[in-house]
């Protein structure tokens, strides 16, 4: 009847912790003792300790289920309880004509009710309250409870009606503390991307002046450069390019095995699509090395290694194309390696 709301009442009326445990034994310490006045008007005691155990259990389940609006089956074993429970002490009582323990069982019930609406089941509450009713009246006909029966009928309904009211009138001011919240996490989550951002521009911007700081000067000086250090350009060039084109694949080992391949004349091609965003660092670790030492190995032909998107099979790929055999090493996420290793058509 009720649609889910995405309000955490729980959190934002303090239901957590320390303070939801202490409302919880304050309302199961109600509990017994309404169950001890129950008890002095009963014929069956083991009856009533069962009837008010199980109000109990639904009280806990109201105050510690973790989902704000409750969930359905939760909610229709608390629905179901009340009334079963007030039909089972009403019909063994004593003196129904005269005492006032009428009011008990359903006085109970309806704590638990009004934990029900503020846990964003409101409609479910008052059908709770209605089917407690009914009971009430069923037993009347039977017992002739009299004025009593009319008032254990309605037993919870101020109690339930003044909860309702109040939420009602706080369920605006609720939602709005709930959208400061949310607002609150996204202005925090959008510095912290910003300051990784500005960290990361940072240490490009460092990394550029440390390499190419001392080339670019002696060009803008207009100072010849002689083969050898037109080379140092070329792989220095790549090895930043590298650095932008893939980042996490910029460790030491992978940069300096990198650098040694290219003076070799392999082919280079460092790709990464962001898969170690959700793997663990050995696993990385893993990849860097491995990649490395193909990187090392390799005197000719090419080289391409990928991270690649998240989401995907495979973690990382490295693959090894030279003129008499290609080798492709495959990485899942586990950290497991798998290589295939074709020979190159003589033709």
């Amino acid at each position: 009847m009720e649609s889910a709301s995405d309000v955490d009442l729980r959190g934002l009326l303090g239901l957590r912790g320390r303070p939801a445990w202490l409302m919880l034994g304050l309302l199961l310490l109600t509990v017994v003792m309404v169950m001890l006045q129950n008890l002095d008007t009963t014929n069956n005691a083991s009856l009533v300790v069962v009837c008010y155990a199980a109000i109990g259990v639904s009280a806990t389940i109201v105050v510690l289920s973790r989902r704000d609006p409750i969930p359905l089956p939760y909610t229709f074993l608390i629905m179901i309880i009340g009334p079963v429970a007030t039909y089972a002490t009403l019909s063994n009582t004593r003196a129904p004509g005269q005492d006032s323990h009428i009011l008990w069982t359903a006085f109970a019930y309806s704590l638990v009710l009004c934990l029900l609406i503020i846990r964003g089941r409101t409609a479910y509450a008052w059908i709770g309250v209605a089917a407690t009713g009914v009971v009430v009246a069923q037993v009347d006909r039977g017992t002739d409870l009299g004025l009593s029966g009319i008032v254990g009928a309605t037993a919870p309904v101020g109690t339930v009606a003044a909860v309702t009211v109040f939420m009602v009138i706080m369920r605006p001011a609720i939602q709005s503390l709930s959208d400061l919240r949310a607002d609150a996490t996204r202005r925090a989550a959008a510095e912290a991307t910003m300051a990784a951002q500005n960290e990361e521009r940072d240490r490009q911007l460092d990394r550029l002046d440390e390499l190419a700081r001392p080339v670019l000067e002696r060009i803008a000086r207009g100072e010849a450069l002689d083969l050898t250090e037109r080379e140092e350009c070329r792989l220095l060039e790549a090895e930043l390019r590298d650095g932008l084109r893939a980042p996490q694949l910029s460790s030491a080992e992978v940069v300096a095995a990198t650098r040694g391949a290219r003076s070799r004349g392999v082919e280079v091609v460092l790709l990464d699509d962001g898969g170690f965003a959700d793997v663990g660092s050995g696993v990385r670790k893993t990849v860097l090395r491995i990649a490395a030492q193909e990187l090392d190995g390799a005197n000719e032909g090419s080289v391409t290694v990928r991270v690649l998107p998240r989401g995907k099979r495979f973690l990382a790929t490295v693959l090894v194309s030279g003129p008499a055999v290609d080798r492709r090493t495959e990485f899942d996420r586990d950290g497991r390696i798998s290589t295939t290793v074709e020979q190159a058509d003589p033709a």
